[in-house]
């Protein structure tokens, strides 16, 4: 071998190495989420991730030929299987192992997912290098942040107060292992996203409730931002529709961003793939356990009261807020469908707008909330789509201003807001209990919709004024 060169053989020793600071984020992430998973799994057996129960009892219900949608569960919970007969079928793996393996099982499941939608909603601010004003396009430009097609990211030029935050962000990854999204950047941030999501209310229910609301958000969220899917787009949304059909807002959302003005080919392919994975899996049960099948869209699909108190405090979408002002029937019935109206209307027209100019993140945003507010019933941990929009209002980091957003609405959906206004209202406190109580009382159904106008109207603005920079 002459002098100067080098030997290519054999393996690169330490190819792991990139990975070594995962490890201790990791161990972060494990120790700040175990109390709050030993809590709710220490809990008595009775009030143990009572929705997990609901789904195991249905799979057991199929593997032993009883009817799906004619037991509930043992008291104190008596909750009966609401989804479509699809999810027994899909719940049958929870019932063939123990409770206990079940609980847990499920459990890292709500993390994993979790973990799958902090990654792809933070996906610009974890994976940001500086731009330097140089390299600065326009928007519309192809290929660069805020065009069609484009990550969900921020272009423009740092100044004045943003260059200031990025000289900052940029020195801090230069002490965690350099410049650009570093050996420790990466990871640790990541790991502060992830504690942050978890403690978020919404996300606690889940792993009180061992609900499956994270779950149906990580596969819509996927299968809209994905940049190169290993299975055909749109495939995931199908299936989130068919196991919980309020994920069905995203089969609204791909038909009219495929077409009219600026609509794309492939939008309307991922629609029909969708609409036809949505199908298929609907008309399974029917091949499989057609009695069932036939029971849920024919008569337990109909009645609301199946899903619990309406008027409860944890319904917090439109329809639960006006239950609440207690008027006749008729024009409680009369007023939520002319606010559905006009709220799908600027909420998937803010969407289309968005998907359509490369905003991936802030049209999946809106779409889940749309899921939310659009449905007869959403609990409190159906606004799981509260990781999203923080990640659509924090966008590449760059922008102080949408970050101190961010972070507010984060601590919004902390608190338990809406248990405050239960307490306001029994104070009893004259003109105070009534009025103020119930606005606090629905203060996350009006959290969502003021999220609506944020992502649609506040954060393009935020993004024309940012650019604007010196």
């Amino acid at each position: 071998m002459r002098t100067g060169e080098a030997t290519t053989t054999g393996r690169r020793p330490w190819t792991w190495l990139p990975w070594l600071p995962w490890l201790p984020a990791s161990l972060l992430v494990a120790a700040a989420v175990a109390p709050l998973v030993l809590y709710w799994l220490g809990n008595v057996d009775d009030q143990r991730l009572v929705d997990l129960d609901v789904y195991r009892t249905g799979g057991a219900a199929v593997l032993e030929g009883r009817s799906v949608y004619g037991f509930v569960t043992p008291a104190p919970q008596l909750l009966p299987f609401t989804y479509p007969p699809v999810a027994a079928l899909l719940a049958t793996p929870l019932a063939a192992v123990s409770w206990t393996a079940a609980q847990w099982a499920w459990t890292a499941l709500i993390f994993l997912t979790l973990a799958i939608t902090v990654w792809l909603s933070f996906r610009a601010v974890l994976g940001l290098r500086v731009v330097p004003s140089e390299a600065a396009s326009a928007p519309g430009t192809p290929g660069v942040p805020g065009a069609p097609g484009a990550p969900d990211v921020v272009p423009g030029t740092p100044g004045g107060e943003s260059a200031r935050t990025a000289r900052t962000l940029q020195g801090v990854r230069a002490r965690l292992g350099g410049t650009g999204a570093g050996p420790l950047w990466t990871p640790l941030l990541f790991a502060a996203l992830m504690i942050a999501c978890t403690y978020l209310m919404p996300i606690r229910d889940q792993v009180r409730f061992g609900q499956v609301d994270i779950l149906l958000v990580a596969l819509c969220l996927a299968d809209c931002v994905a940049r190169r899917p290993v299975w055909p787009r749109g495939m995931l949304i199908g299936l989130a529709t068919a196991v919980k059909l309020t994920p069905g807002v995203f089969l609204i959302y791909l038909l009219i961003a495929g077409f009219g003005p600026g609509a794309r080919r492939e939008h309307r392919g991922t629609f029909l793939v969708a609409a036809l994975t949505a199908a298929l899996l609907t008309l399974l049960p029917f091949l499989v356990i057609p009695v069932d099948a036939a029971d849920f869209w024919f008569r337990a699909l109909l009645d609301p009261e199946r899903l619990g108190a309406n008027a409860a405090t944890t319904n917090q979408s439109m329809r639960g807020m006006l239950i609440r002002l207690y008027l006749p029937d008729v024009l409680t019935s009369l007023l939520w469908v002319a606010l559905v109206a006009v709220v799908a209307w600027y909420g998937f027209r803010y969407a289309r707008r968005a998907l359509l100019d490369g905003h991936l993140v802030t049209g999946v945003a809106l779409v889940g909330l749309m899921a939310v507010l659009l449905s007869p019933v959403a609990w409190i941990h159906h606004l799981a789509w509260v990781v999203v929009v923080l990640g659509a209002l924090a966008g590449d980091g760059r922008d102080p201003v949408r970050l101190r957003v961010a972070a507010g609405v984060w601590l919004y959906y902390v608190l338990p807001i809406p248990w405050w206004g239960v307490t306001i209202k029994a104070a009893e406190i004259p003109v105070l209990s009534p009025v103020l109580g119930k606005i606090v009382q629905n203060g996350f159904g009006l959290g969502a919709l003021a999220l609506v106008w944020l992502l649609g109207v506040w954060l393009p603005r935020r993004r024309a004024a940012f650019r604007a920079l010196p």
